[in-house]
């Protein structure tokens, strides 16, 4: 069932639901059972690639964080626009439940920042993230405290020291990389996730401090990735 698949397969079913409730008005044809729309997905793995570029690697991202049937029912009310009339049997809930769900996706996926200082600290994490992704060894050290530490957890260290110290070294341990990771909210503040394809792999807890990163704490045991309320960076003000 809808239970049992990730973020991103959940909301490649919801578009999946959305064509075959088109192609039903169109040729008046009989509901589809949710086990065909499963092994369509599950067969048809360019519908994962079509999807992850049309809404993007920081939506996977939340949307992985939600219940699978938040996912489905905001991706097919929000970005859909569908009416939960229609969305309410795909879900197997009543109308009243279905937008319940709603409220509760929409309100989780479209977290506010609690800290009063995330506009600095999302400027401050958005130039790291596109300085490491470019290679840009003096764009890290601008943003880096001079005396940031970055630490992974037991998890997390496999893939390198378990901490780094000053900001040349925490520099060099991330040039040219974050090719995946995206600014959002971690629990109301702005961090970073590292989630392929919409599979969270790591969250980045993200101190700052006169406007720089002064720690970077790395996070990948999945007890603890599982824990965390993702959301995506509220609009930038005009």
């Amino acid at each position: 069932g809808v239970e049992n698949l990730p973020g991103w397969m959940t909301t490649i079913l919801a578009r999946i639901c959305l064509d075959m409730l088109r192609a039903r008005k169109t040729r008046r044809e009989e509901p589809t059972p949710p086990e065909e729309v499963l092994t369509a997905i599950q067969n048809d793995p360019l519908r994962e690639r079509e999807l992850a570029d049309s809404v993007g690697v920081a939506l996977l991202v939340v949307l992985e964080a939600l219940e699978p049937a938040e996912r489905i029912v905001f991706v097919l009310r929000d970005m859909f626009d569908l009416p939960f009339e229609q969305i309410a049997p795909i879900v197997g809930r009543s109308n009243d439940a279905t937008r319940q769900l709603a409220s509760r996706a929409r309100k989780r996926v479209r977290g506010v920042p609690r800290d009063r200082t995330a506009s600095a600290a999302r400027t401050a994490v958005e130039a790291f993230l596109a300085a490491s992704r470019e290679g840009d060894f003096e764009g890290l050290l601008a943003v880096l405290d001079p005396q940031v530490v970055a630490r992974c957890d037991a998890a997390a260290a496999r893939l390198g020291p378990a901490m780094v110290s000053g900001a040349p070294e925490v520099a060099k341990f991330f040039m040219g990389r974050a090719q995946t990771a995206r600014a959002v909210l971690v629990d109301g503040r702005v961090g970073v996730a590292v989630a392929p394809m919409g599979r969270l792999f790591l969250v980045f807890d993200v101190t700052i401090r006169d406007g720089r990163i002064a720690a970077l704490d790395i996070i990948a045991d999945p007890a603890r990735l599982s824990g965390f309320n993702l959301a995506l960076l509220p609009e930038p003000r005009l």
